[in-house]
């Protein structure tokens, strides 16, 4: 879900899709790089999600790291979701995003919204 207030009128869009051949957190990824994607201009993002491994990949520097070091993380394994992260990180310096983190279904309702609109698309595409 996006939102945007200007001139006192909030402006709202939602946009979902899916993957029959996916993981929740490629997911959960492309959700953050098609709402940032979605923006025509650099803004400042409040980028709200239930998603502890965007989040903390972002702000505890983890995603960073593994881009230093090739894709490989602290454990010598290769990072996952690498197309993705390499997506991502160019919309990262060009929006100033704050990351809050929600706790998924527990009344948050834009949250909620997403969860919805995420569970229509897993039963589209596993049909």
């Amino acid at each position: 879900m996006l939102r945007f207030t200007a001139n006192g009128k909030v402006y709202e869009k939602e946009l979902s899709g899916g993957d029959s051949a996916t993981t929740n957190n490629r997911m959960e990824l492309l959700g953050v790089i098609t709402g940032l994607s979605a923006l025509k201009e650099p803004c400042k993002v409040t980028l709200t999600t239930d998603s502890k491994y965007v989040v903390d990949s972002v702000t505890k520097g983890w995603v960073y790291g593994w881009k230093k070091k090739g894709w490989i993380k602290s454990d010598k394994k290769p990072a996952l979701n690498v197309d993705l992260w390499e997506m991502l990180l160019p919309l990262l310096e060009k929006h100033d995003v704050t990351f809050n983190w929600v706790k998924g279904h527990a009344g948050h309702p834009e949250n909620e919204r997403c969860d919805r609109l995420a569970v229509e698309q897993r039963d589209k595409y596993s049909l």
